[in-house]
């Protein structure tokens, strides 16, 4: 049975396993990520190596032996989450997934692990994104809120109203929208929002307006370099964050990968998706364990595992 029949199959009629591998986003990383790979794996150890050369940097030094504001920087950040999910995939025994998904970041994970995107080009493209978004980020001061305990469209409807530019950035998970805009705008909405009666209104501590018009700048310039990179068909489909439909069209995948910095990331709307299209565990497959509660906030009977070290 070809890929599509069974994945049309299992949607239909639900009589099959089906594994969701999902990979975490800026945020997860920590010092003395990915070195025990390093020291057990021979291939993991050749495209650590590698990822140095494409890098310009030594990397493997400040993933290994750095602290964790040295991980803090844009340059590091996005290719170590990247190089730690990416290779725990590689060595994983018995990889098999039916569907991946990734959250902001991890989408670049996601399409190297389901055959979109090759090793290099996946992380050449990540290291353009970072430096990208870190340009953009020093254009205008901007920041981002987390807002807990509130419906959507409360949140939605408190955004518009502001004056200054402030969006939904991350739809997590019923209950945990992060807000993306301007300092002042952040301000305001928060104040707003506290007094609608959310739980929590945490501003957080990054660089910039992440997955809002503040990022157009960032947009353009990664759009020419997902534009000249080969999109491969993939091996199963990746739920994308701009729309949270499974996708399979290489072409389409590109658009929605150029549209996905200044759009918001609709991860409880993907996990909704991929359980529905059948999806019966989700792995999560990097540093952290953060996806893996936000799979059990919209579904607590789903089973949920987590890769974070080499297995051998």
């Amino acid at each position: 049975m070809s890929f599509q029949n069974k994945f049309n199959f299992v949607t239909e009629f639900k009589t099959e396993i089906m594994k969701a591998y999902v990979f975490p986003g800026q945020g997860a990383q920590y010092p003395g990520m990915g070195k025990d790979l390093y020291e057990n794996s021979s291939e993991a150890k050749v495209l650590f190596e590698k990822a140095n050369d494409i890098l310009g940097f030594n990397i493997t030094n400040i993933m290994f032996e750095g602290t964790i504001d040295d991980l803090k920087q844009t340059k590091v950040t996005q290719p170590a989450i990247f190089l730690h999910s990416v290779l725990l995939a590689k060595t994983l025994k018995n990889f098999a997934p039916d569907m991946v998904a990734g959250h902001s970041l991890g989408a670049f994970s996601a399409l190297v692990a389901n055959g979109t995107l090759t090793f290099e080009d996946g992380l050449t493209l990540v290291s353009k994104r970072a430096m990208a978004m870190q340009k953009a980020c020093e254009i205008e001061p901007s920041t981002m809120a987390a807002i807990v305990g509130l419906a959507d469209d409360v949140v939605e409807e408190v955004c518009s109203s502001i004056d200054d530019v402030v969006v939904p950035a991350n739809y997590n998970c019923p209950g945990q929208l992060v807000i993306s805009g301007s300092v002042a705008g952040i301000d305001k909405a928060c104040e707003m929002l506290t007094e609608k009666g959310a739980k929590r209104a945490i501003k957080l501590v990054v660089g910039g307006a992440f997955h809002s018009p503040f990022m157009a700048p960032a947009r353009k310039e990664l759009a020419s370099a997902i534009e000249s990179t080969v999109f491969n068909k993939p091996l199963c489909p990746v739920y994308q964050n701009v729309n949270a439909q499974a996708v399979s069209d290489p072409l389409i995948i590109k658009e929605n990968l150029i549209l996905q910095l200044t759009a918001p990331v609709k991860w409880a709307q993907i996990l909704q998706n991929m359980i529905a299209d059948g999806a019966t565990s989700f792995t999560e497959i990097g540093p952290g364990k953060v996806l893996q509660g936000l799979v059990k906030k919209v579904d607590r009977s789903i089973e949920t595992l987590g890769i974070n070290s080499y297995d051998g």
